[in-house]
């Protein structure tokens, strides 16, 4: 036991404990074997960027608070993270205590046409841990990040385990767990808040040495969100596959379930499973737009060699949204072999803001925020899909953009068995195939 007081610390909130913290961190990772660095309960420590080492548990005992500094100077790389790591194998970060972000200090202003926070220019990510093995994150409360939360880029045999992340729903970019080229990843029990994408498997272009995101299971979680709350990309650089998510429940968020395919790696080899959730519109500058589900393969630029979306199943979901389950390929080719399986969503509209679009960002290619009807199951240039044992309802509201329960353009070998489903309106087609 490594006691950070026993290396200077004050714990009072006030003097800054940067250097005792990383004092005791240092000798822990000497001695090794798990050896713990404990910051005690009933105490807040103040703290700059501090980097963990491999083979010590960073222990947050109690209702102890790391509190971060919001002075700009502490961070000379604020992408590295309060927390950063890079290849600690073996490291735990455990305990009851809070990781505490300060978002509001790092704001500049209110946006209240837009409806959220202006950031300053700059703010730090609470956690970033790269290339680390055998890491665990367990029980801890993470609390308004001022940018992302929980960054884990190129990690292998990681447990994540009964997280809280409750972040402030009008800050932008306050992602909660990020594993971003990682390979065997167990997410689980965790419950989150954020303004952001809740839980977001990434590709992203600043890290190809680390390879795919692969083998990552994200089960039994809570998730509250303005963006999505269960996402592949939109940074997708190099393959994602092998992915299941099952047994959540998505209180709110701007999509239900998405893959966001704007790169060259391809998504395969993915399930949703036995998830509960809402989608809703918000305010203009969020992503998203009430989509149920959201799955769209579109080119970044003009430029982007896109990749594909395929082998991907959806099975016993339930939901309520604003918008349609989507699956659209920008071209055909590149959304393949999707099967929905016993999904349930019931459609109307109960927020203020405008309807009857598809977001397509980010893209240079495709129209941004594009009009667009809106049927329970839209379906564009995407080959394979099948729905089967699937109900589309409507709620009360049904604006006059409420249209088919199926709407099909360019969609090959789609097969629907089973299904149950009106129009919106009467006098309009229940199933439409162009």
């Amino acid at each position: 036991m490594f006691d950070v007081h026993d290396h200077g610390a004050k714990g009072d909130g006030v003097t800054p404990d940067t250097a005792a913290i990383q004092r005791a961190i240092d000798v822990a990772a000497a001695a090794g074997k798990g050896a713990r660095v404990l910051l005690r309960a009933g105490r807040k420590y103040l703290t700059g960027p501090l980097t963990l080492k491999g083979g010590i548990d960073f222990h947050l005992q109690g209702d102890a608070v790391l509190l971060v500094s919001v002075r700009a100077e502490d961070y000379p790389d604020p992408l590295a993270g309060v927390l950063h790591a890079n290849g600690a194998d073996n490291l735990t970060i455990s305990g009851t205590g809070t990781i505490d972000g300060r978002s509001p200090e790092f704001m500049e202003s209110y946006d209240a046409v837009g409806e959220w926070w202006v950031p300053k220019s700059f703010r730090p990510r609470l956690v970033v841990l790269e290339n680390c093995a055998n890491l665990r994150i367990r029980d801890i409360t993470l609390r308004q990040a001022p940018s992302w939360t929980v960054h884990l880029v190129g990690c292998r045999r990681v447990l994540v385990d009964h997280v809280k992340i409750f972040n402030q729903m009008d800050v932008p970019n306050c992602d909660g767990i990020d594993p971003d080229h990682c390979q065997e990843v167990e997410i689980r029990d965790c419950h989150i808040v954020c303004g952001d994408d809740a839980i977001v498997i990434k590709a992203t272009e600043r890290y190809p040495q680390y390879g795919p995101s692969r083998n990552i299971w994200v089960h039994d979680c809570v998730l509250e969100t303005q963006d999505s709350g269960l996402k592949i990309g939109t940074e997708t650089i190099q393959d994602i596959h092998d992915i299941l998510f099952e047994r959540c429940e998505i209180k709110q968020g701007c999509r239900g379930l998405t893959i966001q395919l704007r790169d060259q790696g391809n998504v395969f080899n993915i399930v949703f499973r036995d998830i509960r959730f809402t989608a809703r519109y918000f305010s203009a500058p969020w992503w998203g737009r009430g989509e149920a589900i959201s799955f769209t393969a579109i080119p970044r630029t003009a430029e982007t060699k896109l990749g594909r979306i395929y082998n991907v199943k959806v099975e016993n979901v339930r939901g309520r949204a604003e918008n349609s389950i989507r699956i659209d390929g920008h071209a055909r080719g590149h959304v393949s072999d999707i099967v929905l399986e016993k999904v349930d969503v019931t459609f109307e509209r109960w927020t203020k803001y405008p309807g009857g679009v598809f977001d397509n960002r980010p893209s240079k290619v495709a129209t941004e925020i594009e009009p667009h009807p809106t049927a329970g199951i839209s379906i564009r240039r995407a080959e394979r899909v099948v729905l089967r044992d699937c109900a589309v309802r409507w709620g009360k509201d049904r604006p006059a953009y409420f249209s088919h329960a199926i709407h099909a353009e360019d969609a090959p070998g789609l097969i629907h068995e089973r299904f149950s489903g009106e129009a919106a309106h009467a006098g309009q087609e229940a199933v439409r195939i162009e």
